[in-house]
């Protein structure tokens, strides 16, 4: 195989080199002739789903499912969580269409240098309770900054909802600032929620490319996107607002809070550190189910 196979050819280009091979033939003509074998132009289709051939993705999709309604029953709190996307606080476009008696005018270019910050919203989702508190972050969305986040919704309203319960079930994107293989996700979690809160934390990941099965997915960010489509987020706390102001029929309320802090990317987790965590993996799927527990407890 030549070259040629990986080089984008045109109509004219095709009908060039055929009429140096002896066969006369415009570009219209060779048009036609592919058409009638079933070339045309063709633009790229998304259907290859990452991960969709993992031999253990269907099993951990049961496992969650199992440990989901298991929690829920008992009455403890099962969450989602995961980063939205992060956008540019300033009069910068933003995607669709809200209803006005003339259109919003903002910056023809969204530079980021215009820009009055860089949010990063983080999003917990109450699974039973159909309640949703959302943390924006001025800093980088670190391990750090989303345990930051879980343990402030359990501080201001999951020991609130959940009285007297000492397990937390989290459900969450294998990637990310809390993907399945951060050190400091798990080591922040032992530190800010076991061993500060006293709360036992069971953690399922779901496979790589799956995320949109995550609840917080199509439970709360699909609505905060409804909500505020069309409208320019010129500051802080206009997102803010706009994310309380998030309600559904089925009865959704959501919470909204400023993180200012600073957070430093590149953290390292040591060999010795992680030995050091109170760390049980399931015997189910171990890469992405695991459970932190309070080192105090067992001292």
């Amino acid at each position: 195989m030549s070259e040629k196979k990986w080089a984008r050819a045109s109509l004219r280009q095709l009908s060039r080199e055929l009429g140096q091979a002896g066969h006369a033939a415009s570009a219209p003509i060779v048009g036609r002739l592919l058409g009638k074998l079933g070339f045309g132009l063709r633009a790229n289709q998304k259907s290859e789903e990452a991960g969709s051939n993992h031999p253990d993705r269907d099993t951990q999709f049961s496992y969650i499912a199992k440990r989901k309604a298991a929690l829920i029953t008992a009455g403890e709190p099962v969450i989602s969580v995961d980063t939205k996307k992060k956008d540019l606080i300033g009069n910068f476009k933003n995607a669709g269409q809200a209803w006005g008696t003339e259109a919003e005018r903002v910056n023809v270019h969204d530079f980021p240098s215009a820009a009055d910050g860089r949010a990063v919203p983080y999003g917990i989702y109450d699974v039973a309770k159909n309640r949703g508190w959302v943390m924006v972050g001025q800093s980088a969305d670190t391990p750090e900054f989303a345990v930051d986040a879980i343990a402030s919704w359990w501080e201001e309203e999951g020991r609130k909802s959940y009285p007297g319960a000492k397990r937390l079930l989290i459900l969450a994107d294998g990637g990310g600032s809390n993907g399945a293989r951060s050190r400091v996700w798990k080591q922040q979690m032992q530190e800010q929620m076991a061993d500060r809160l006293g709360v036992e934390v069971t953690v399922c990941h779901y496979p790589r490319g799956c995320s949109k099965y995550n609840p917080i997915e199509h439970r709360l960010f699909s609505f905060i996107s409804l909500n505020w489509a069309g409208k320019p987020l010129r500051s802080f706390e206009a997102m803010l607002g706009l994310i309380r102001a998030t309600t559904t029929k089925a009865g959704l309320k959501v919470k909204a809070t400023l993180n200012e802090k600073v957070y430093a990317k590149g953290r390292r987790v040591s060999e010795a550190e992680m030995k050091a965590l109170d760390l049980e993996r399931h015997e189910v799927c171990p890469e992405w189910n695991y459970t932190i527990r309070p080192r105090l407890a067992n001292a």
